[in-house]
């Protein structure tokens, strides 16, 4: 009898979270664009990759290209978007698996995003590029590849060191039918965006604006969320490329941007970096692992002029 309990008390409570998930995705609902601008998708390997641009489209395009995090999207770049778009066309997109772009159950990595970040910058002629954490070690894997060549380049706090190995085991968990929607529900709630803003993301997570992260939270429990939350939480989304070798050889204006106190790769990472590649190195103040959201100012001041062939 006690064991017929246990079994229905596992069962029972198995059930309860799979109503309260279906609750949650239904309260979040439909996920607006993050950034004003003309709405478009990108159609690729079957999916549509949702994206926004800005500014007149006559003017040197600048694409921008978010981290990756469980609630990863363009509007990474909200404060600094309408400043970018009034000297430059400005394309923002949301990865696959992410914000507003279809999120199918397929084995997202490193790789997949390398070869999409190839693609969607060939849809422009002559692009600059704001890359920001992960993302720098995309557009370096597609630069050591040869397939892309940008007029400029600003990585933002990328990654620097060897990165963990995939974890199939924390990957097969998070994708697990009722058991990873109740992981992923508890690991995005509210409470946990904020303490990863605070931890990592924010010097300040005042600066994380109330509005923004509600949005966080409505992006992570999106239809299909989990299977891009499963392969970063079990470290597929990394990429095998050295930075220092990857940026070597590229001839373009190249920048890096640290904020004073990321933790993640810190500044004394980047300065090491920019020195060996002879890339200008700038840090921003009382800003962690996101200076371009947190100090918008700082930010537009360090790239300004630094995302033309000739600066």
């Amino acid at each position: 009898m006690r064991l017929l309990r246990t079994i229905g008390a596992a069962v029972g409570a198995i059930g309860l979270a799979a109503v309260a998930d279906r609750a949650l995705g239904a309260y979040a609902g439909d996920l607006e664009p993050p950034l004003d601008g003309r709405r478009g998708s990108f159609r690729w390997r079957g999916m549509d990759v949702a994206y926004t641009e800005s500014g007149d489209s006559s003017d040197p395009t600048v694409v921008c290209l978010h981290g990756v995090n469980a609630a990863g999207s363009s509007g990474e770049y909200r404060t600094i978007w309408d400043e970018l778009s009034e000297e430059y066309h400005v394309v923002a997109p949301d990865l696959p698996g992410f914000g507003c772009s279809d999120r199918p159950a397929i084995d997202y990595d490193g790789d997949l995003y390398a070869a999409f970040t190839a693609a969607f910058l060939d849809r422009y002629d002559d692009p600059a590029v704001i890359a920001s954490s992960l993302a720098g070690g995309y557009v370096a894997s597609a630069l050591a590849d040869g397939e892309i060549d940008p007029r400029a380049l600003v990585l933002v706090c990328p990654s620097t060191g060897a990165m963990p190995g995939p974890n199939p085991w924390a990957r097969c968990v998070v994708r697990a039918p009722l058991l990873g929607d109740l992981v992923v529900d508890v690991a995005t709630s509210r409470a946990s965006i904020r303490r990863s803003n605070d931890d990592h993301g924010y010097y300040d997570v005042a600066n994380a604006e109330d509005e923004w992260l509600d949005y966080q939270w409505r992006s992570a429990h999106q239809p299909g969320a989990k299977h891009a939350i499963a392969a970063f939480v079990g470290g597929y989304l990394n990429v095998d490329v050295d930075l220092e070798d990857a940026l070597a050889d590229y001839d373009g204006p190249l920048t890096l941007v640290w904020g004073a106190a990321a933790e993640t790769t810190t500044p004394a990472e980047g300065r090491e970096l920019a020195e060996a590649v002879g890339a200008d190195f700038v840090e921003i103040a009382r800003t962690a692992l996101v200076p371009h959201a947190e100090r918008s100012d700082a930010f537009a001041d360090a790239v300004h002029g630094r995302l033309d062939a000739d600066a």
